[in-house]
């Protein structure tokens, strides 16, 4: 019989309900009795055993001031990065090694778990917020991981690098849960604006320098519409 059941509730996808079917099998089998009394003995012990559970579910404690920290810990970690590259812009070179990247993804991992953990432990919650931010600061990510090579490899810098580098640096002081991605893309549609009414490129080096620099700056409105489609969290700061 248990070799019969193990495969049928796989089939119909109850799994979770295998050890307490099991345990009220082996009752009926020891006694080899099948009674009404014995039905509602079983029926009582299910519901003293599943009342059990549901009551620690609902008074589950949340993962809330941990995630919290994982957040704070990412936008640092953000800020960081856009610093890095408006200093590269400004300078052309940098002692930065990029570990920042490493940490972030690591740290987005560990929130992410751990925000559907906590979504599992709560029967009455079908998403997290945490879950959904961390989600977006993941994608946000693979937009910043993708668009820094187009920075590194410039060949020459130019008069419009300045330009770009005050946009990060204005966006790495304004990295927060907040949603303040509209007012950005405004300001990043005046950076292409003023990208524009520069003057042509003289050499070649100089006009792949600058196509580098507008992709850059598309990837990045990317990053903003990201961000946009979020509602922002409610945190207490």
């Amino acid at each position: 019989m248990v070799l019969l059941f193990i495969p049928s509730i796989v089939s119909i996808k109850v799994e979770a309900g295998f050890v307490s079917s099991a345990v009220i099998m082996m009752h009926i089998y020891s006694e080899a009795n099948f009674t009404l009394s014995l039905f509602f003995n079983e029926l009582g012990l299910m519901m003293v055993g599943f009342g059990v559970a549901l009551l620690v579910n609902m008074y589950m404690g949340d993962f809330q001031k941990q995630m919290d920290h994982y957040r704070l810990q990412i936008e640092e970690l953000y800020r960081k990065i856009f610093s890095e590259i408006a200093k590269y812009l400004e300078n052309g070179d940098t002692n930065w090694d990029g570990k920042e990247l490493i940490e972030a993804d690591q740290i987005l991992n560990k929130a992410k778990s751990l925000a559907f953990i906590d979504v599992e432990n709560h029967i009455t919650r079908k998403e997290n917020e945490f879950y959904v931010y961390f989600d977006m600061r993941e994608r946000q990510l693979e937009i910043i991981e993708r668009v820094l090579p187009k920075i590194t490899t410039l060949p020459v810098m130019v008069q419009q690098a300045q330009l770009v580098a005050d946009f990060m640096r204005d966006l790495s002081q304004n990295v927060h849960s907040g949603n303040t991605a509209r007012s950005f893309r405004d300001k990043l549609e005046i950076v292409k604006e003023e990208f524009a009414d520069m003057p042509l490129p003289e050499s070649h080096e100089k006009f792949l320098a600058m196509a580098s620099l507008y992709q850059f700056i598309e990837e990045m409105d990317e990053y903003l519409v990201i961000k946009q489609s979020f509602k922002g969290l409610n945190v207490n700061r």
